[in-house]
């Protein structure tokens, strides 16, 4: 909820220290659908998360998300797959990627997925990405966009790497913490 309209009416970055079921899925994919202009082939918005099982399920709730918005593409980059189909599908026109960062790499290194039109990035578990070795890939990415554009950056936990990140990539962010609703007690006692 805090996150939206951010996202709507400014493009200020954000960091947003969040656990995994605050619905942060919902709080970036809502208005990024709003927001991309499907009369376009170029892709707008980059998200990049640590493993191909959340990419997936990113671009399945994304794919919902917007299914009554006709023309909008979204595609999802992970390895471990056929790298020719997501070529294939990056020349007919993505609006939305969704990937993790080592096929991201490789794919803006052969040239297929070109982000000189984005709009926005959201790194989602950055501090997992972090953990997994991927920092040297994080910054070949976000040294491959344009100055202007919003960073989303979200993070269970804010270790010294993500904050040298945002320190290095970001303009000004505002921090949110977004907690889980209806979350269970942590202790209970009978």
């Amino acid at each position: 909820n805090k996150i939206i309209p951010y996202l709507l009416n400014s493009n200020v970055d954000l960091i947003v220290s969040a656990q995994t079921g605050t619905g942060k899925t919902a709080s970036f994919g809502l208005p990024i659908i709003q927001l991309t202009n499907i009369n376009t082939k170029n892709t707008q918005t980059l998200i990049l998360c640590p493993t191909r099982e959340l990419c997936k399920q990113i671009a399945d709730d994304i794919i919902k998300y917007s299914k009554y918005i006709n023309g909008l593409k979204i595609l999802s980059i992970y390895g471990g797959t056929n790298i020719e189909s997501q070529i294939k599908s990056l020349k007919k026109g993505i609006h939305i990627v969704i990937g993790t960062p080592g096929r991201t790499k490789d794919l803006i290194n052969r040239k297929k997925l070109l982000l000189t039109n984005i709009d926005r990035i959201i790194l989602d578990e950055a501090d997992e990405m972090l953990t997994m070795g991927f920092k040297d890939d994080l910054e070949f990415i976000l040294s491959k966009t344009p100055n202007e554009k919003q960073i989303l950056l979200f993070s269970a936990t804010m270790p010294k790497h993500i904050l040298l990140i945002a320190e290095k990539y970001m303009h000004k962010p505002i921090k949110i913490t977004a907690e889980k609703t209806n979350s269970t007690p942590n202790k209970v006692n009978h």
